[in-house]
């Protein structure tokens, strides 16, 4: 653009801006302009520059700046750098993550072969039996029977297994985590400045991003993998929900603990965790739900259950398989949610 050039001339760059541009393959609209400009006449370029209106100048953004000035580089190299730093630093990240994150694919790979091994006959039972131990609700029994009944019905009862099998144990990697840094940053204020925007960012990043990377540093066939995924995109809720329930706690309760000499571990415990239950396993309830949401995601990096019936609609445009597979995620979603919040509302009474 001509209003750039006389910038970076007036400023004296035009040696620097003179260098020449050796940046890498031409993108797709420099080819097509390259064409209708019969191999590129840079006078034909200069006039077109030169008859733009000035209300029509566009943003100096690193693209329109390179054509200005090839010193200037371009967007794909700015993002061929992030790049480049990123698979500098995946061999090390490997060799710290992998030995971390092993028991995470054991857990996995050993739930899954649990679940599936239980016959349906003692599976079912047993689900029935600790609906009804943390619900204590005859309804929402009766749904979760109805709904596994139907599921093993039209044979999607293994793939909603593979998938409650996930969620069993990534579930308990987000408790077993975020419980203690709710808790922390409930105890620091300072931690708790630099963790929102840690949890924020987690909590806004598209879910097809977070495979981005775990694509590279893990292999494909490995549970870690998805598991990861599931973790990082789940557990901002018990983070936060156990951050708010310890500091919504009374502070008149908490001088009375003081007064009976009780120490920070015992006002943890017997006091500030027993009355910030109900927050905490809200915090579980959408922490379960957002498992789900991520196991759909996750189908595409391997991860087994109805997520890859969900997929196999879609790529062999099989809508009957896509939409009722959809449907039985939608059923498990329901009983999950129903029969954690029935479970809070037995926690809600016993504190009332």
């Amino acid at each position: 653009m001509a209003i750039y050039d006389g910038i970076f001339k007036t400023l004296g760059l035009s040696d620097w801006c003179a260098t020449e541009d050796t940046g890498g393959p031409m993108t797709m609209a420099e080819l097509l302009a390259q064409a209708n400009n019969g191999g590129g006449d840079a006078d034909g370029a200069e006039a077109v520059a030169e008859a733009t209106p000035l209300l029509e100048t566009p943003f100096p953004s690193l693209d329109v700046l390179h054509k200005s000035c090839g010193s200037v580089p371009r967007t794909r190299d700015m993002t061929s750098a992030v790049e480049e730093a990123f698979l500098n630093v995946k061999d090390g990240m490997k060799v710290v993550l992998d030995p971390l994150t092993q028991p995470l694919s054991w857990l996995l790979d050993a739930s899954l072969a649990g679940f599936q091994a239980t016959p349906w006959f003692i599976m079912i039972p047993l689900l029935m039996l600790l609906t009804y131990y943390a619900s204590r609700s005859w309804s929402v029994l009766a749904l979760v029977t109805g709904s596994f009944l139907f599921m093993a019905f039209i044979d999607h009862y293994n793939y909603a297994i593979q998938t409650l099998s996930i969620i069993f144990v990534c579930t308990i990697f987000c408790v077993a985590l975020g419980v203690p840094i709710g808790i922390a940053m409930s105890k620091s204020n300072t931690m708790q400045r630099i963790t929102i925007p840690i949890l924020d960012m987690l909590q806004t990043l598209p879910t097809f991003v977070y495979l981005i990377p775990l694509i590279f540093l893990f292999s494909v066939t490995e549970s870690k993998l998805y598991g990861i995924a599931i973790i990082l995109y789940a557990i901002v809720p018990v983070i936060r929900l156990t951050d708010l329930g310890i500091r919504l706690v009374d502070k008149d309760v908490i001088e009375a603990a003081d007064a009976f000499g009780m120490n920070s571990w015992q006002k943890l415990t017997g006091v500030q965790i027993p009355l910030a239950l109900p927050n905490i396993m809200a915090g579980i309830n959408q922490t379960i739900m957002m498992s789900l949401a991520m196991v759909v995601i996750a189908s595409l990096v391997s991860a087994p259950g109805l997520g890859v019936l969900v997929l196999r609609g879609i790529n062999n445009l099989e809508l009957g398989v896509g939409l009722v597979s959809g449907f039985c995620i939608v059923l498990l979603a329901v009983l999950l949610d129903r029969s954690t919040k029935a479970a809070l509302g037995r926690i809600n009474a016993s504190e009332k």
